[in-house]
């Protein structure tokens, strides 16, 4: 029987009682908060229902029927067949790459003539994914010339979405490597003449799919499933990242389920090259994804779920691809939106913004547009509109994201009036964990060179104790009860917490706000000066046990090894910091944060050979147990451990090259001077290898020439031999030494 026309929500597990309106999809990275909505210069915007209805009658017809297609059902066979195949890729339980590929074959021999139901199937699409994944370029044509003429269908379907997602991330690359070496052909446009198998591109297969999708495009931008294979569709055209960490964000939403194949080839992480006449599809696609909507109809899917991604999007490309003076165009995205020039702080542009700043959804749209704006309108935008607001909204949980955005696009004059407003506000930011705020004004700072002594004394302000500057309140340490009961040091404010802990005496902050605090501490170790040694400072200070539980902890780990590897500590710093640990060196190899931690020293002791080679005898202490334990082993390997052991003068001399000091010497090499091992100073420089063959030599030597006395003795009494007949028996041995014996 046909299925049911259903839509699809992200795959996923919901736990049992769990509520969701499949309808609307989370493609926000933050959700409003309750100060948000209650903002008094926050003004409503249109309703998700408000924005269908303001959305042009006219666009209906372009909406497919409601009647699907129905391509079949598997039969149970078939259907256990795929699920056997899919569990068997998934465990990838191959003996060999040749293994894999005989499996792979006889899957796809299976699934020939059956793609489309395979790809409609709740159970089996999985394993469309990872074939398309794992398929070559002939085979992903093959795939192509299968759902072709179903695109649109299979797009806003909901499993099928997924499989076309994949295709078109697989097959871009293809493009780009067919412009660098076309596919050589036949006299009949063939492959080869030899086989019966026509040769089409991966770039007509793309435009032959832009093709079928000419009309359904205002439709996909808001369809649930379809609007996330429409932005896939639209970076492989601009030729844009499909790897990257903004293409993601753009892409999926949070609670899309990552279906990943060992060996596949995903996205490129870097731009590729695209053929002309996908910049050609790529301008005709955004403007007939926004024909036809004037400025209120536009502004409706800033604030949907759905359509917002897409516009972002569109509004990025337009602006990137096609140059920044296509801003001027009348019928462009951005002049559609933002009409008024210039734009006022009561003209309808300012209000528009105004709305969306305090937006959960709406706010990302804002980002993109403060970003790939030009530079007239966005100075326009600043002085009109953000100026005066800076601090006010870097209050607010949501407005702060849009500040950190306009303080990247600042020059150094604005920057510096924005640093003016916002450095009395950071203790104020800081209780509320607005930390994000205050890091990007610390980043961009430290990169146009403004004086950061007065955001250093703020912070020091606001964690400070009656000790000093308290690190471990910055951090947001959990004070966790020791084996005797005791704490080890004051429990945080409740205000900074959000869930108890099992002992009853304190509460520990959510991770989010750990995480965020601890990458402020990161951004302040990247900025010479005042901050960096604020930080470098208070950890010196702190007691081993707490630098311990520091270095143990998944999220304050990081900040530590930020702070051994920062450029702008001194060398002194970072010896103090790196002795505190002496003691617990291979405790902390075998602890799968601290073993980091470990790594990072080999690089904080740049120019301390001598430490070096302290830290080295800690870990051959402990070398039992450093290879019991996967993270011991990692450490032993990156400290060249076995190096060490077997040679360690070659290791001295390489962790002193290294160290980029040769002024510092190792404890061997003291040792020789002092006289501590037998040669003294003329055995400088000799490895320890060599002076153990000497002293072997010497003392073989000894007990020769003691036997040829008493045979030269015994021989003169009895008129026997000379002594120097057994000589050349000796000089393969230790004749070389005997000079120096005598």
């Amino acid at each position: 029987m046909p299925q049911d026309n259903k839509k699809r929500g992200r795959r996923m597990k919901r736990k049992h009682g769990e509520d969701e309106d499949p309808a609307v999809e989370d493609s926000g990275k933050r959700h409003k908060s309750a100060e948000d909505q209650g903002d008094a210069n926050h003004l409503p915007l249109p309703t998700q229902d408000e924005a269908y209805h303001l959305q042009d009658d006219s666009m209906d017809a372009a909406y497919p029927s409601n009647d699907r297609p129905f391509f079949g059902m598997l039969d149970e066979a078939e259907q256990e067949y795929f699920t056997k195949a899919n569990e068997r890729l998934v465990k990838d339980d191959f003996e060999d790459a040749a293994d894999r590929d005989r499996e792979l074959q006889g899957i796809l021999r299976e699934a020939e003539g059956k793609e489309l139901k395979i790809a409609q199937s709740q159970s089996c699409s999985r394993l469309m994914e990872r074939l398309i994944q794992l398929a070559t370029p002939s085979q992903l044509r093959t795939f192509f010339q299968a759902f072709s003429g179903n695109f649109v269908h299979l797009i806003s379907h909901r499993f099928a979405s997924h499989c076309c997602e994949a295709l078109f991330l697989r097959a871009a690359p293809v493009v780009a490597e067919e412009l660098r070496a076309p596919a050589p052909k036949g006299a009949s446009g063939k492959v080869s003449d030899s086989t019966d198998e026509i040769y089409v591109s991966m770039e007509n297969l793309f435009l032959h799919t832009l093709a079928e999708l000419d009309g359904s495009v205002g439709y996909l931008m808001t369809d649930q499933f379809g609007s996330h294979a429409l932005r896939v569709l639209l970076l492989v055209l601009s030729g844009e990242p499909l790897n990257s960490d903004e293409s993601k964000h753009l892409l999926q939403s949070k609670r899309k389920e990552g279906v990943t194949t060992v060996g596949a080839q995903l996205g490129e992480e870097k731009s590729r090259a695209v053929p002309k006449s996908f910049k050609d599809a790529l301008e005709k696609l955004i403007v007939e994804s926004v024909a036809g909507l004037d400025t209120e109809k536009l502004r409706a899917l800033s604030t949907h779920p759905n359509g917002n991604p897409t516009l972002q999007l569109l509004l990025k490309l337009e602006l990137t691809q096609f140059g920044k003076q296509r801003a001027k165009d009348e019928t462009s995205i951005i002049r559609t939106l933002l009409p008024d020039d210039p734009i006022t702080a009561e003209s309808g542009s300012a209000t528009f913004i105004n709305g969306l700043v305090y937006d959960a959804v709406g706010s990302h749209l804002v980002e993109q547009i403060i970003q790939h704006a030009p530079g007239k309108m966005f100075k326009n935008l600043n002085k009109e509109f953000f100026k005066e607001r800076t601090a006010a909204m870097a209050r607010k949980e949501i407005a702060g994201y849009v500040v950190c955005r306009v303080l990247e696009r600042m020059g150094k004059e604005d920057l510096y009036e924005a640093h003016e407003m916002l450095v009395p506000a950071i203790p104020a930011l800081l209780e509320r964990n607005r930390t994000i705020v205050v890091r990007s004004l610390i980043e961009r700072c430290g990169i146009r060179e403004i004086d950061t002594q007065a955001i250093a004394a703020q912070l020091d302000n606001a964690m400070r104790d009656e000790n000093g500057f308290d690190i471990k309140k910055l951090l947001k340490l959990d004070q966790k009860s020791q084996a005797n009961g005791e704490s080890n040091g004051a429990p945080h404010d409740s205000a900074h917490s959000s869930t108890e802990d099992a002992s009853p005496h304190f509460l520990r902050p959510s991770e989010p706000v750990k995480l965020h605090f601890n990458l402020l501490a990161q951004a302040m170790l990247r900025v010479p000066g005042p901050l960096c040694s604020l930080i470098l400072d208070s950890l010196t200070e702190s007691d081993p046990a707490t630098l311990q539980l520091m270095s143990t902890d998944p999220i304050i780990c990081r900040t530590i090894q930020a702070a051994l590897t920062s450029k702008f500590g001194s060398i002194i710093m970072k010896r103090k910091l790196v002795q505190r640990f002496y003691g617990h060196i291979g405790e902390m190899a075998l602890d799968k944060s601290a073993s980091h931690v470990v790594d990072c020293i080999w690089e904080g002791t740049h120019g301390l050979a001598f430490i070096r080679e302290r830290i080295a005898e800690e870990l051959n202490e402990d070398e039992a147990q450093l290879r019991q334990s996967s993270h011991g082993r990692a450490v032993w390997r990156n400290w060249k451990m076995d190096l060490y052991k077997r040679r360690r003068a070659e290791w001295i001399k390489q962790s002193k090259v290294k160290a980029s000091n040769d002024g510092f010497q190792s404890f061997a090499e003291i040792d020789m001077k002092t006289g501590g091992r037998e040669g003294g100073a003329a055995g400088a420089g000799k490895t320890a290898l060599e002076l153990a063959r000497e002293r072997h030599a010497k003392k073989k030597a000894g007990q020769e020439r003691v036997a040829g006395r008493t045979v030269k003795q015994e021989g003169s009494k009895a008129g026997g031999r000379d002594d120097k007949e057994r000589r050349p028996d000796m000089e393969g041995h230790a004749a070389s030494t005997l000079p120096a014996a005598a």
